[in-house]
């Protein structure tokens, strides 16, 4: 799915890495600035100053878990009087970041043959899924793909509607059935139409909410099915869009979905609007799943594919 976005001219990326450190602002203030006082003056860096650092790095949501990996690490080379300064703390900090991220970032695509390409979207109300749905249209658009999207979030009404809305923004088609009908009736129908047109992609939407969690799961369950029957290895992609904002306490949510629903992939929403983008390598690390994708505003283009390379550059420069 996302091999032709990283397949970018060098310029292309330079403007997804500053867009990436505006989108980080907040945090990059709280992380990189807070290295900084704890160890000004020329102090030494040994245990006590990691201990500090480790209130920087929780505050910043990478977890306690996390945290606790990555100073477990420093501290043997404090230990060993290894980190001289605060940029050679940095560099390493960088480093066993960086290390989380790409354990599970870098697990080759899935290759799909021939179209369409079903991705499903899933998540719990709120953190932005339909919006990135919208999002992740544009993308695919912009790189002369054809879209078709499914309102399959039959249980709302609004979804609906506001579904058809980045439709007209995106110039993308939307299969739609009535509220309250069966989501695996629109997917089929969704299906079929992509699989006659030879659309490139179908983004499906689906519920956040139903009555209760188990009847949520069976219904992304049944889809699936349906998916599979209609078009083999279907659905290639079950991305799970999560709201940055709520930092640690959308772990345990996330943890559901993807124990349930098959999830391959994160989207992580509204990255711009928290001071603690650290919950991206505590994503990774606790879920073991990629973050495909990243929000960084309110518009169609503001979904940047995630590069874990510039996501932490961008936290220390």
């Amino acid at each position: 799915m996302i091999q032709t976005l990283f397949g970018s001219t060098e310029e292309k990326k330079t403007g997804f890495f500053d867009r990436m450190k505006q989108a980080v602002t907040r945090t990059r203030e709280n992380l990189a600035e807070s290295i900084e006082d704890v160890v000004s003056f020329g102090r030494e860096i040994d245990r006590s100053t990691l201990d500090e650092l480790e209130g920087i790095l929780i505050g910043a949501d990478l977890g306690t878990a996390t945290t606790e990996e990555v100073l477990g690490k420093l501290r043997d080379k404090a230990d060993r009087r290894e980190i001289k300064d605060v940029q050679e703390l940095k560099r390493l900090l960088k480093e066993e970041l960086l290390a989380i991220l790409n354990a599970v970032n870098t697990r080759p695509v899935q290759k799909v043959e021939g179209t369409p390409e079903v991705i499903l979207v899933v998540g719990v109300n709120g953190t932005g899924k339909t919006t990135t749905i919208g999002k992740l249209s544009q993308v695919f658009r912009s790189e002369g793909k054809t879209v078709l999207l499914c309102a399959a979030d039959t249980f709302r009404a609004a979804a609906i509607d506001q579904l058809e809305i980045w439709g007209q923004r995106t110039g993308t088609e939307v299969i739609k059935t009535k509220p309250g009908g069966d989501p695996a009736a629109v997917l089929f129908d969704a299906l079929q139409a992509a699989s006659a047109r030879k659309t490139d992609y179908v983004i499906v939407d689906t519920a956040g909410r139903l009555h209760t969690k188990t009847n949520l799961m069976s219904e992304l369950e049944k889809m699936r099915r349906t998916a599979q029957r209609i078009i083999p290895g279907a659905p290639h992609e079950t991305l799970l869009v999560m709201d940055a904002t709520t930092g640690q306490n959308g772990l345990e949510q996330a943890r559901l979905f993807t124990q349930s629903a098959g999830v391959t992939g994160i989207v992580l929403a509204k990255l711009d609007g928290t001071a603690k983008g650290g919950v991206v390598v505590a994503i990774c690390r606790e879920l073991g799943l990629p973050v495909r994708f990243v929000g960084v505003g309110e518009k169609a283009g503001d979904l940047l594919p995630f590069d874990p390379k510039e996501f932490v550059d961008s936290l220390f420069e």
